[in-house]
């Protein structure tokens, strides 16, 4: 028996947008700055984020595949969502599959994983044994469980319902929606390699690492009795490559020109949020506030814009929200951190997968409101703003959670996550 040594090799399997990305950019950086050889995997849209950042990368897939999941309502589909996903990230899993097999027998690597890159690291520990993989969970509804609080898309669970009614729940959905979208082309990529198929998706997703590490606060999401273990619950990895970087001058211009606006946001990978922008426009000229919309997509945003509002393509959350009132986002695990570490009120429009969960915390912790369904019924966002921003309790929960970011304890839990993803494995 090999006696388990520390990685030489340190390698992230990413998935997703540059939400996505970026916690796994601030680990991949701490990483190498232990003096570990570091290799990020990513998709080909981000891979320029990746070798600013001076990492060795893995362009995966194409740009063109990932812009077509991207533009396709559906992606935003609670019922058609993940399918899309899952295929449209497939091509790349195999190509992180085949880089993962053609690294030296002899060598000590740890692979650091995507939830959605589980199932093929699985693949890649059947040929090498000694490979280490790590989970990395980003939010904490990436984590199955039957324990409360407990939240299913828009639907949250009552707490008087039976662990035994849950489980079915959960067994419907896997039944319905998970496993038909996935386990088809998962069980021909293990046949590709000999290995046998596998019962459930997300089972099998959960007991594919070795250990895992969770990328948020336990004052966030409390650890379940039913999550993987071993496990180390860790913080918010809050790295923005663009951080360090000035306001671009139209937004600090905009900022000097009047009263802190409220900020809009649906996201880095999000092009369908055109009736969202318009009510928002709406919704603070009632309010009698400024509005400052982020979205990569001009088309999202009305053409002509009131002397009271701006367009920007993107600005780093960590460098803006200081100096705004509020922030209306679609729930994003790196948006809400964001808005935590700064103390911004915040009112949550989920739109699918994570986003209801996180919504649903930010909920719990007084740091804002959610508005669930205001992205159907846009008008709805004009009532929810008004009540965020006449709370004078949010705003004094969210700059108590904004000090507890200055404390020693989440710095220490960063260190505890690379700490576990340096230790000795691959016995």
């Amino acid at each position: 028996m090999v006696s388990p040594v520390p990685p030489q090799h340190v390698v992230f399997a990413t998935a997703g947008t540059s939400g996505d990305l970026h916690p796994f950019l601030g680990l991949a950086l701490a990483v190498a700055a232990r003096g570990v050889r570091t290799t990020v995997m990513v998709n080909a849209i981000h891979a320029p984020q990746v070798e600013r950042a001076g990492l060795d990368c893995v362009a995966l897939g194409t740009v063109d595949a990932f812009m077509a999941v991207v533009r396709d309502p559906g992606v935003w589909r609670n019922r058609r969502g993940f399918g899309l996903l899952w295929r449209g990230a497939r091509e790349g899993l195999n190509e992180a599959l085949a880089h993962l097999l053609a690294l030296p027998a002899d060598e000590a690597t740890t692979l650091v994983a995507h939830p959605l890159a589980l199932p093929h690291a699985a693949i890649a520990r059947a040929h090498r044994p000694r490979l280490r993989v790590v989970a990395a969970y980003l939010a904490p509804s990436n984590l199955r469980t039957v324990h409360d609080p407990l939240t299913l898309g828009p639907l949250a669970v009552p707490t008087w319902l039976p662990h035994a009614a849950r489980r079915a729940l959960w067994r419907l959905i896997d039944a319905r929606l998970i496993d038909p979208a996935a386990l088809p082309s998962l069980d021909e990529d293990r046949r590709a390699h000999g290995l046998p198929p596998v019962a459930h998706f997300i089972e099998h997703l959960h007991a594919s690492a070795q250990t895992s590490v969770a990328l948020f606060p336990p004052w966030f999401g409390a650890a379940r009795p039913d999550w993987p273990r071993p496990m180390v619950h860790g913080s918010f990895v809050l790295h923005d490559p663009g951080s360090a970087e000035a306001l671009p001058e139209p937004v600090r211009a905009f900022l000097g020109a009047g009263a802190p606006p409220v900020v809009f946001t649906a996201g880095t990978g999000q092009v369908h949020a055109a009736d969202l922008f318009a009510a928002a426009l709406e919704a603070t000229r009632r309010a009698g506030r400024r509005a400052l919309l982020l979205t990569p997509e001009r088309a999202q945003v009305p053409a002509r814009l009131p002397a009271d509002a701006l367009w920007h393509g993107y600005v780093p959350l960590a460098t803006l929200l200081p100096h705004v009132a509020a922030i209306v986002h679609h729930g994003g695990i790196g948006t809400v951190a964001e808005a935590l570490r700064a103390g911004t009120p915040q009112l949550v429009v989920p739109w699918a997968y994570d986003q209801f969960d996180n919504g649903a915390c930010v909920r719990a912790l007084g740091a804002g409101h959610v508005s669930t369904f205001a992205r159907r019924w846009p008008h709805r966002l004009v009532p929810a703003l008004q009540a965020l921003l006449a709370d004078d309790a949010v705003r004094e929960r969210c700059r108590v959670i904004a000090k507890g970011f200055e404390g020693e304890g989440e710095a220490a839990r960063l260190r505890a996550v690379v700490d576990e993803i340096l230790a000795p494995g691959g016995a």
